[in-house]
């Protein structure tokens, strides 16, 4: 995944506002208090809220709500 970091440290988490890393699997941006991954398709992060995929979910493989 090629986000800039100053982009990372400027993003939050569309729910709840809190801060959103790189998770361990795959291109996305992970939301720890919202328990969510939100994916990154062509380099641009899908910020929608209901776009977001459970982590657990995001670690099994799924990268979209619609898998």
């Amino acid at each position: 995944m090629t986000i800039h970091p100053d982009l990372l440290a400027i993003l939050a988490c569309p729910k709840c506002k809190g801060e959103l890393t790189k998770p361990a699997a795959g291109e996305g941006l992970a939301c720890a208090a919202c328990g969510v991954v939100y994916p990154v398709r062509d380099d641009i992060p899908i910020m929608l809220v209901e776009e977001a995929v459970p982590t657990a979910d995001w670690e099994a493989g799924k990268r979209s709500v619609k898998d």
